[in-house]
């Protein structure tokens, strides 16, 4: 815990510096910024000083430049991915930079589409097998550095973590019942101590489970970022690996990879996200 402290003092005498600063403001100027910046409760360290969980999602942001992200409407990429030595899945993911609408167009001509309300299969007669997990997942995992403050998120900052021998920063992110279609899954953020990028993420998919999600906890899995590309300013992790992970252990046997290309950003979403003809819907 006590690096956990050290940031909370950190942030504490930040906080109070720049105080000092804003004191020749005028005070409606004061108001205002009291209004947009979230705070802790009770005023928080330091009387009004920016959140711990608020700055740790910042600083992610920060360093995966998420104004420069967000100010596209889409992005589309190539991924390729491999399970137990094994093609689990092959095409072009198309989302909306907020995540709102998905697209995949797989290798062997199938579709799947989330048009911001329901999932579709097209053709009709595709496999719906794994589905609903891959138009979810994989772009969840692209998009991570920037879902940290989606509503019904929680962030807790929690010890550092060796990752390649290296510490890094850790914060647990859950999500309050109700939010998206597996509330009960759990990430560990491994964060850089130096410029704030997510390195890794460790994870549990409760997707299935039903109310028994005791499978899910007894074999948390872990993502590693690697292989950095900027893409119009944005820094992009092209190549995925997956592991086994333990709380003792950290990441242990290697799972699969994933490869990541020919990234894109949209600025039209155009009738990419229309559902069509032959298509069929995929229950929950």
């Amino acid at each position: 815990m006590k690096k956990i402290w050290a940031l909370v003092f950190a942030i504490a005498i930040v906080s109070c510096n720049q105080t000092k600063k804003e004191e020749s403001k005028t005070s409606d100027k004061v108001e205002e910024n009291k209004e947009m910046i979230p705070v802790e409760s009770n005023g928080g360290i330091g009387d009004g000083a920016i959140s711990i969980t608020d700055h740790y999602a910042r600083s992610i942001e920060g360093a995966h430049k998420k104004d420069n992200f967000s100010k596209h409407k889409a992005v589309s990429f190539n991924a390729n991915i491999i399970f137990g030595g094994k093609q689990h899945l092959e095409g072009k993911v198309t989302m909306l930079t907020s995540s709102g609408k998905i697209r995949i167009d797989k290798k062997d001509q199938s579709k799947i589409i989330y048009n911001g309300e329901k999932v579709f299969l097209c053709p009709k007669n595709a496999s719906e097998k794994g589905a609903r997990f891959d138009i979810f997942t994989w772009t969840y995992f692209f998009g991570l550095p920037y879902k940290l403050n989606d509503p019904g998120t929680n962030l807790v900052p929690e010890d550092s973590r060796s990752l390649d021998g290296v510490d890094h920063n850790t914060a647990r992110l859950t999500f309050e019942n109700g939010t998206g279609d597996a509330p009960d899954d759990w990430y560990i953020l491994y964060t850089d101590q130096k410029d704030n990028s997510l390195q890794a993420a460790a994870y549990i998919v409760t997707y299935g489970s039903g109310a028994d999600i005791s499978k899910a906890e007894a074999d948390p899995h872990a993502i590693r970022y690697k292989d950095f590309k900027i893409i119009d300013g944005v820094p992009f992790a092209t190549k995925w690996e997956f592991y086994g992970w333990t709380s003792e252990k950290g990441m242990t046997d290697k799972l699969g990879e994933a490869t990541i290309t020919d990234i894109t950003f949209l600025d039209e979403e155009g009738t990419i996200f229309e559902t069509p003809d032959n298509a069929k819907e995929i229950k929950l």
